[in-house]
């Protein structure tokens, strides 16, 4: 988590009032974010971010009037750098995909807690992707075989032997501990070695290490 937040404008969509109300309770509680808006469809939702001007827009996919995909598809005719996370439920992965897509920069599931929630709005207010701490082996699978590269206009960095060995581990899903074992390193010396490639990645968690990793074919799927 960001310890020193930018001074963060945003815009809520969702047509649960309720989730809405807690989304807002939970952001309220830091000074640095601004709730310029709420709306409660896609159509809302594209007049707020006209209105306002957000820095971020938090969106829910399925809502009534316009979803969150079409939505985001006229916001990013307006504004293609515009920072969408979208919010979604445990089975949608296909529908993430939709709006990753159609321009969303990040997705979270709606039960994150509040750490993730406020890493992801600095991630993509930095204009980086951010992919949610719980996604599925599917979703990772769905993003690689995607046209969705955030990497490909970024210098690709070195990695070393090692590196590369400790990649293709923790893309089989094998803990800190196991890679030590297997390496006969100790698990913080592993740790440190993922920091390391994360930092090089320019990737917030495991599993941008790993889509990052499957799309420039540093491991096979």
């Amino acid at each position: 988590m960001t310890n020193l937040l930018p001074d963060i404008k945003i815009v809520i969509a969702d047509d649960h009032e309720i989730f809405r109300d807690g989304l807002k309770l939970m952001l309220g509680k830091y000074p640095e974010i601004q709730i310029a808006g709420e709306a409660q469809n896609g159509s809302e939702l594209v007049d707020m971010v006209n209105k306002y001007k957000p820095q971020v827009i938090l969106t829910d996919i399925k809502m009534p009037v316009m979803d969150g995909i079409d939505a985001v598809k006229k916001i990013i005719a307006i504004d293609k750098e515009a920072a969408i996370i979208c919010l979604s439920m445990f089975d949608e992965d296909d529908l993430i995909l939709d709006m990753m897509e159609a321009g969303a920069k990040g997705y979270l599931l709606k039960n994150s807690d509040k750490t993730e929630i406020i890493d992801a709005i600095t991630t993509v207010y930095h204009g980086n992707y951010y992919y949610s701490k719980s996604t599925s082996y599917k979703m990772i699978s769905l993003l690689a075989k995607s046209r969705i590269n955030p990497y490909q206009k970024k210098l690709r960095p070195e990695f070393s032997d090692r590196e590369i060995e400790i990649i293709n581990l923790i893309c089989a899903e094998h803990s800190n501990k196991e890679i030590g074992e297997k390496l006969f390193l100790s698990s913080r010396t592993i740790e440190g070695h993922r920091q390391r490639i994360m930092e090089k990645m320019d990737v917030k968690n495991s599993v941008g290490l790993v889509v990052y990793a499957l799309k420039n074919d540093l491991v096979k799927l």
